[in-house]
């Protein structure tokens, strides 16, 4: 299976949009587009992605609808020195630590990930696979 996009609603779409400009620039991932809600026809998003192709949506939740911090998102990363950055980026944003930088042989031998929960408590990693 292959994804090509997702997107998640959050609670306040400026201080998101803040917190994932800092903790995905390490991973070299960066807001690619930005459309109104005049675009949409509903809310204000933006993409998240490499190479110009957004893959991580951010979209504003409609007022009163509650965002429920369950959801899991893991982001490669090159390196593993790149998932440390994301950990101090993301945590410098106001995530909460959620697992320190690490390897995590339970998954398989060289799984190297860090885990912060964002603004709303969804559930967000940096993982490399490549051995050290």
């Amino acid at each position: 299976m292959t994804l090509d996009h997702m997107g998640i609603d959050v609670t306040d779409y400026e201080a998101a949009r803040a917190f994932y400009d800092r903790a995905l620039a390490p991973l070299g991932i960066t807001r690619v587009m930005t459309l109104t809600k005049e675009q949409t026809g509903s809310v204000d998003c933006c993409g998240y992605g490499r190479g110009g192709k957004p893959e991580f949506w951010l979209g504003q939740a409609a007022p009163g609808d509650a965002v429920r911090g369950e959801l899991h998102v893991a982001f490669a990363a090159l390196d593993r020195a790149s998932v440390d950055a994301f950990h101090a980026a993301a945590l410098a944003a106001g995530g909460k630590d959620n697992g320190a930088p690490g390897l995590r042989p339970e998954y398989h031998p060289t799984y190297y990930g860090a885990f912060v929960l964002d603004l709303d408590g969804h559930n967000i990693e940096a993982v490399c696979h490549a051995p050290a």
